[in-house]
């Protein structure tokens, strides 16, 4: 991998991260057009420490909702009055909701980061589960603010969390699809998709550290990738919540099912292989 290709997919993970278009299978595409083998662990374990840059930007853009969040549930261990307080529960909905993704990132580690980094997988994930976040749309309420959260909801949310391991659902489209099924509007859908984003793609990223580096992908290369990651994300993030505010998500369906269906076409005719 050169300082191109690491700038390259550091736009990819930035421009892709939190938007429902999926990032992993973006970065497997590039990966994949790059010349890169998308399924050996030095590349994947890359793609994870990427996200760091992302997760940064998440971090310095919510950072006085995060302090909050941290300073209530802090508090809320040993102070009564603060356990009924918004940013208390919200820090008890993250940590349960990355729970699911935790475990099930773990146990099905091998395959995650081996058979499932097929582009047929991330054609056939971008096209179906498009699906789900039309039908999100089509039966969402949103009325549901950010003070009804509850349990049920982070356990759930966690929950598709975990599913979008497949590259091509998306983690973002999932979360915020979920959300929307369980009547919460659509920008308490997005901030509570941020604010899961942070422990799940931190232990990523540091659990596949030791991968990156295993093959020829240099220090230099990481660091541009995450910068990189950073300052597109950040902008990515703020021009999202914008987007959701005034539109349904559903305005990104069109463009994966496209992209899925493209991939069939290139990966069907053997333009592009599979892995």
């Amino acid at each position: 991998m050169n300082y191109f290709d690491a700038v390259v997919l550091g736009v990819v993970e930035g421009l892709t991260e939190f938007l429902p278009v999926s990032s992993t299978g973006h970065l497997t595409i590039a990966e994949k057009l790059l010349g890169l083998e998308v399924d050996d662990p030095a590349v994947t374990g890359y793609t994870a420490v990427i996200q760091m840059g992302a997760i940064a930007a998440v971090i310095v853009y919510f950072v006085k909702d995060i302090w909050n969040i941290i300073k209530a549930w802090t508090l809320g261990l040993v102070k009564s009055e603060y356990r009924g307080h918004l940013d208390h529960r919200l820090g008890w909905y993250v940590i349960v909701a990355t729970i699911p993704v935790g475990v099930v990132g773990l146990l099905a580690k091998d395959v995650i980061t081996g058979d499932l980094r097929s582009l047929w997988v991330v054609a056939v994930a971008l096209i179906a589960w498009s699906g789900v976040m039309w039908l999100a749309e089509r039966l969402a309420r949103q009325d549901r603010p950010e003070r009804d959260l509850n349990l049920r909801d982070a356990v759930t949310i966690g929950l598709a969390q975990a599913l979008a391991l497949v590259p091509g659902v998306s983690r973002s489209g999932a979360t915020i699809s979920v959300g929307l099924l369980r009547g919460l509007n659509r920008v308490t859908a997005t901030r509570l998709s941020f604010f899961m984003s942070i422990p799940a793609l931190l232990a990523a990223g540091l659990f596949e550290l030791k991968d990156a580096f295993s093959g020829d992908i240099g220090v230099g290369q990481a660091v541009v990738g995450v910068v990189v990651a950073f300052l597109v994300a950040y902008a990515s993030i703020a021009w999202l919540l914008r987007f959701v505010a005034h539109h349904p998500i559903t305005w990104f369906v069109p463009y994966r099912v496209g992209l899925g269906v493209l991939l069939l076409v290139l990966l069907g005719s053997g333009v592009l292989s599979a892995t």
